[in-house]
Formats: structure tokens, sequence, C-alpha cells
């Protein structure tokens, strides 16, 4: 090689290693949130309507806006056959629970060559005439949800637990987030799966869980939030089959990265019935574009395996995103939305939570539906219930028996 060769090799070496150190020190410098309004750059939200004049010309804007979403965000895909036929292999016999009042159902279902445990909590009236139910994932394995001894451990990769592996002690651990016995009175079920049963939750490069059999994803395809809402919807196909859950009656359900989950579920399933959406924050229900609390590249560094990679594009250039979180919302319309709120949660931004269903609302209304009450946010502890409905809660990023109080009215109003 001639000396201006090298010279060019040495060049791009020293330039590559450069970017891969710049992008290092990018990961690790240290992140101040900022919850300042006045500190807010000035933005301007897409038109989520663009030139539609009518309910007749939303359906090909709604595909345009959820190909797009889908291409630079969460990612494409993957298609409803992925990974192959979903079965029920098994399924474990009914245990009363609530003294009578309901039963649980366990199934063991095959998805893409992983083993997923379903686990129904139902009211007994479902052996009669099926039900309702609200569907979600669980952060901890279906054993946490409800303590009883007959609820099958999860055997995948477990978050936040020594050994990663799931443990009998920790039985109903989570279940004050979980109002099973005021869903079962009001005539609702929960159907709840371990999400780490469909892709556990760290970077690996895509190699575990389905991705086992569906591959790793290329730039503009299905990290792992939208591999869990695809796994929702092949759970939905699993309740299509089942004689105790009426299926076309399914209100999905999720709480931070799985509320995130659960919007992505809704916008890519129109059979979803009903979408909630509980402190989903950033990559969720609030404004990117606002930079309140989580922000986009902060979401990006911190968990690289959530959105595709062409979401990296938009770290630091919240105001180059071509959408923002109120044309997620859009996408449900005109089904019922939920999306909720908590005061001491200012990482997930509640004010733009809000503002991200007031910008959704011009939709909902196109299609003829109530929309969303009110362009004020509400008092804490009030809840606005349209089509959209909304509250902010006192209290921290969780789930509550108030929450789910609300919850429970909205879908007995929509789905009753």
């Amino acid at each position: 090689m001639n000396p201006t060769g090298i010279a060019c090799c040495l060049f791009a070496v020293v330039l590559s290693a450069t970017a891969v150190s710049q992008n290092a020190n990018a990961q690790n410098r240290p992140f101040v949130a900022n919850y300042d309004e006045a500190k807010i750059p000035p933005y301007a939200l897409p038109d989520v309507l663009g030139d539609v004049k009518s309910a007749d010309d939303w359906p090909a804007k709604r595909a345009e806006w959820r190909d797009l979403i889908a291409a630079e965000m969460f990612g494409k895909g993957p298609a409803s056959d992925a990974g192959g036929d979903v079965s029920v292999r098994s399924q474990l016999d009914d245990v009363a629970i609530l003294d009578g009042a309901g039963f649980l159902r366990q199934l063991h279902v095959q998805i893409a060559g992983e083993t997923v445990r379903v686990a129904m909590f139902l009211p007994e009236s479902a052996k009669q005439q099926p039900v309702p139910v609200f569907l979600g994932y669980n952060f901890a394995g279906n054993h946490t949800v409800f303590d009883h001894p007959a609820i099958e451990l999860p055997t995948s990769w477990m978050r936040n637990i020594d050994d990663h592996r799931a443990r009998d002690a920790d039985r109903g651990k989570s279940s004050s987030r979980w109002a099973i016995e005021a869903m079962i009175r009001a005539g609702f079920g929960l159907v709840t799966i371990y999400y780490g049963d469909i892709d556990p939750d760290f970077d690996d490069g895509f190699e575990n869980g389905v991705h086992k059999v569906l591959g790793k994803p290329a730039d503009d395809e299905a990290a792992s939030i939208a591999t869990w809402a695809w796994g929702l919807s092949r759970v939905l196909d699993v309740l299509e089959q089942v004689d105790v859950v009426d299926a076309k009656r399914v209100a999905v359900f999720g709480h931070s990265r799985l509320g995130k989950t659960s919007l992505w579920a809704g916008a890519s399933d129109q059979r979803f019935a009903l979408v909630i959406s509980n402190d989903s924050g950033c990559g969720g229900a609030a404004l990117s574009r606002r930079q309140i609390g989580e922000t986009v590249w902060r979401i990006n560094t911190s968990f690289p395996h959530w959105f595709c990679g062409n979401f990296k594009k938009y770290n630091e250039q919240e105001s180059k995103l071509p959408f923002d979180s109120h044309v997620l919302l859009s996408l449900i319309a005109p089904r019922p939305l939920y999306v909720a709120s908590a005061v001491e949660d200012r990482w997930a931004d509640p004010k733009g939570e809000f503002l991200s269903c007031v910008e959704a609302d011009p939709v909902y209304k196109l299609l003829g539906t109530e929309g969303l009450p009110t362009t004020e946010m509400p008092p804490v502890g009030e809840s606005q219930q349209g089509t959209i409905g909304y509250h902010i809660r006192e209290g921290k990023h969780d789930v509550t028996d108030f929450d789910w109080q609300q919850y429970i009215r909205f879908a007995t109003r929509h789905l009753k």
C-alpha cells in the first residue's frame, strides 16, 4: 500500500475510534432532568390531521402515521404470523378464588418457540357467559399479582433479583397494583402475562426470548416494546378461542414501559376495544418536544433495546421528530382511550401526557366521538371521562386502587 493509502487507513481508524469514544462519553455523562416549564424549548407539534377534511379521509392518514411511527420509533412488525402458529399447549385445572366469586384459569401458550404462562382471573359468571377483560403484562411474574399457591412461577429471566429467577417468597408482592377483586365484583376479568416470557428486559442484542426465532431486527424493525405489543396481540389470538372471555371486549392496559407497550399494541391492533396508559411518560403518552423529565436521549441510552435503531437519531433532536405522542394517541381513535398520571411522577411529565390527549382530541371529534371533555388539566383526583379519559392523582409512579376505580368505571361505560 502506498503512503497515501496508509495515511487514509490510519485516519479512518482514528475517526472511528473517536466516534466510539464520543458515543461512550455521551452515554456515561450525567443527566440532569428539566422540570422547569420556563426552560421548555419553543416547539411546534406536527398537525395530526394535516389535509384530512372528513372522517372518510382519516383511515389513509392513520395508516401513513402508523407506518411512520413504526419505522422511526417502535420498529415495524413482527408480522402476525411470525414465529409460526400460536397454540394452547395445556390448560391447568380451574381454581376457585375470592370465596367462590371468581376462579383462576392458567394456560401454557406457545408463541414463537417460547412457553408463555397466561393467568386469567375471572368472575364465576364467565362459566355461563363470556366476560370483558383487562389484558396486561406484569413486571415480576403472575405469582406476584395475586397471592395463591396454585399460580405457577415463570422460568424466564427476571429483573431485580440476584439470580434472575422467580421466587416463591414473592407471591402476591405486587397485588396492590392489580385490583382483581374489584374487577371481578364489577363483572370483569384480568388476563395477565409476565412480559419476560416474550422478551426478557435487558439489552442482549436481541438474542433471547422470541427473538431466538424472530431474529435480530434491522434499524427500522421491532425492538422490545413493539415485540411486547406483538405478544399482547398473540395472546388476544388465544382469547378469541376460549369460551370464558369476550374477545371483542378486551381492554389492553400497561404501566410505565408497559404503558408505552399498551399504547403501541392499541395503535397496531384495532381488535383491542379499549386502551389504558398508566404513567407511560417519554415514548408513551408524554409529548417528547417538551423535554420535561425523561428525554429521548435519556431513554435511548438507558434502555437501548426498547425502541428501534432509527429512534436514536432523535437523541437531543426532538424537534426533528416527524410526529409526537399526540399522533400515537390519535391512532387509537375512535376507540376509548384512558391516560393517567401521578403528581410525584414528574419524570413522566404529567402535563405533557394531558396535553397529548388534548392534541389527539381533534381526531376523536372528527370521527364523531365525545373525545376529551376538557382542555384544562383537571384538579388532582378528578377523572374526566369522555371517549378519552384522563386523571392525575396524588402519589408516585405506581398503579393504585384509585387508578383502577377510574379504569373500571371507564370500561363499564364503554364495554358493558
